[in-house]
């Protein structure tokens, strides 16, 4: 890449893509929609919407509905997140109803020390029966991936004016296209930049700084079968025959969403964290296509 546009040097960021795979996690793992490390002593989180308001459509009609656990991430697999001191284990839950501001499920996050726990929970709260099941991720375990990827909606302007030409003449010479293929990787990852699908709106910490990505949550994990880049090699054959009006059952379906997810059409939230501040506070973002 950066023989090809050397402008974007600067830009170069290390994301971990995490490749979730329908699997049988245990709480000792990292995972998407698994078991999570969690005390038996702490009270599982419910959605604090008062009497149910909070929720778009007012649905369900009590708040106390059990948040889901969405993503398990420990120390030892994905050491880049930016652990706060003395923990190793980061939790990602969610209220599985739509939520204002985004219309979409409102996460919250746990840092957590494994050593820490103690006792464990055994047995986690079911979802509401009412909650929408493409808000509740399968389970799946998890194979973090580094790689490096370059903005498309974050890059200045000025810089892509400079490298369009480049841009193009690459697709007509091999066949790849940068936003889809050379850029920001897609899917659910950790670090790198957010999987934008509408403009970027980064939050700022109350501290005043400009908060990091540090996550992106989606269903897909590659917008097309044909992708050149983003489908691992071992995964190939089973995109034969892929289209974009394959049945449920082609083996690409379970590859391209095995988590169940769809958060609006094909969207994604994305958490950001200040590291400037000692706690790590977190905010999001919701956009879909």
């Amino acid at each position: 890449m950066l023989p090809t546009f050397p402008a974007l040097e600067p830009y170069a960021r290390t994301t971990v893509r995490l490749n979730p795979r329908p699997g049988h996690p245990v709480a000792d793992q990292s995972s998407m929609g698994g078991p999570l490390l969690w005390p038996a002593d702490e009270p599982w989180p419910t959605c604090d919407g008062p009497l149910g308001e909070d929720h778009y459509d007012n649905s369900p009609g009590e708040a106390e509905a059990p948040l889901v656990p969405v993503l398990q991430l420990l120390a030892s697999d994905v050491p880049e997140l930016p652990f706060p001191a003395g923990t190793d284990v980061l939790q990602v839950l969610w209220c599985p109803f739509d939520h204002e501001p985004f219309s979409s499920p409102r996460p919250e996050i746990r840092w957590r020390r494994s050593a820490g726990v103690g006792s464990r929970l055994l047995s986690l709260p079911a979802p509401d029966q009412e909650s929408s099941p493409e808000f509740v991720p399968s389970p799946c375990v998890l194979s973090p991936e580094r790689v490096t990827e370059y903005p498309t909606f974050d890059l200045p302007r000025d810089v892509w004016l400079q490298i369009r030409d480049e841009i193009e003449q690459v697709k007509q010479d091999t066949g790849w296209e940068y936003e889809s293929e050379l850029a920001v990787a897609p899917g659910t990852k950790a670090g790198g930049y957010p999987g934008w699908t509408q403009s970027p709106d980064w939050p700022d910490c109350s501290c005043g700084t400009a908060m990091e990505h540090l996550l992106t949550v989606t269903g897909w994990e590659f917008d097309r079968g044909d992708n050149k880049r983003w489908i691992a090699a071992e995964d190939r054959p089973a995109m034969q025959g892929w289209s974009f009006d394959s049945e449920d059952d082609h083996p690409s379906r379970a590859l391209q969403n095995p988590s169940g997810l769809m958060l609006g059409d094909a969207g994604g939230i994305y958490l950001f964290v200040c590291t400037h501040c000692d706690d790590r506070p977190v905010d999001y973002r919701f956009d879909c296509s």
